[in-house]
């Protein structure tokens, strides 16, 4: 493309359009919806900054400190972990506006993501689960489908979306196998215990008199449709309050790579068995353990005296 043609067009090209190609190269690239939609958030959230701001939102007005400026902004008011997500979105989609010629240079080519602190999150204990359980009790649908999901998170550490995302097909209850699709759209199988099995298959007696039992999706809601990703997070809020836990779902997938850990399990075992690629996960979701461990082999030094 010519200089001139390509500065012409760099000055013109609005984020706002751009972030619709970026989204169909997305789609092209078969990344998740629940990707997608995450970078399109980080574009828009960045291009409502830029108006609020009073900067232009064409692509080739930005420079480094817009960017920068974004991000702070983001960790004046968010988590870090928040912050960092959003710096993730824009830097991908910056590279892609390189690799699609609309500019030369990304305007984050030389930035550093925040820094995300270590945080200590709390694991569920044995008296967690007996309370999950307990509030669980009863006989009807909700109770056996929660109940099975509760212990399909604890047993496997998933995901939430991979868990809501569950079909029929993904799931060997007599060779007790779980097909998981995870980020990047890579499946991985992972094993579940007895306990798990049993209450899953207590569940699925119940499903075959639902409305929708013909529907290939696991889990269904009470209200005659998909029990969907947030419908599961609303779940473990309302039984984590019924039980006095306070509960999210990547507790149970911390918990799950605390006890793997803490029983001496394989480090790269546990990353297939959880779906990661870097050993940067394996050392953040590792800190409890670590932590742990330090504190029983506390020795005082003055002990002696």
């Amino acid at each position: 493309m010519p200089a001139a043609n390509r500065q012409r067009r760099d000055q013109t090209a609005s984020l706002a359009r751009l972030s619709q190609s970026f989204s169909l190269s997305l789609e092209a690239e078969n990344k998740s919806p629940r990707t997608i939609q995450g970078y399109a958030e980080s574009l828009r959230l960045f291009i409502t900054w830029l108006d609020e701001q009073g900067h232009a939102t064409t692509i080739g007005s930005l420079d480094r400190h817009h960017v920068e400026e974004f991000i702070t902004d983001q960790l004046a008011r968010l988590k870090p972990s928040t912050a960092a997500t959003r710096y993730k979105g824009l830097r991908v989609f910056f590279e892609w506006a390189v690799r699609d010629e609309e500019i030369e240079t990304s305007p984050m080519a030389k930035m550093k993501p925040p820094a995300i602190p270590e945080t200590m999150v709390p694991v569920l204990t044995e008296n967690d689960m007996r309370a999950l359980i307990k509030a669980c009790g009863g006989r009807d649908f909700a109770d056996r489908r929660d109940l099975a999901i509760i212990w399909m998170l604890a047993d496997t550490g998933i995901r939430r979306a991979e868990c809501a995302g569950l079909t029929l097909d993904d799931i060997d209850l007599s060779g007790r196998v779980l097909s998981v699709l995870g980020k990047g759209r890579r499946r991985r199988m992972v094993r579940f215990g007895k306990k798990t099995a049993a209450a899953v298959d207590r569940y699925l007696r119940i499903r075959d008199s639902h409305p929708l039992a013909d529907q290939s999706w696991l889990w269904l809601g009470t209200s005659g449709r998909r029990f969907s990703d947030q419908g599961l997070r609303q779940m473990l809020e309302r039984r984590g309050e019924q039980a006095g836990v306070k509960l999210h779902a990547h507790q149970f997938r911390h918990t799950y790579v605390h006890q793997h850990l803490a029983n001496g399990g394989n480090e790269g075992d546990l990353m297939y068995l959880t779906g990661w690629k870097s050993r940067q996960m394996l050392t953040r979701y590792g800190a409890s353990v670590a932590a742990e461990r330090a504190r029983g082999n506390y020795r005082s030094p003055w002990e002696g005296l």
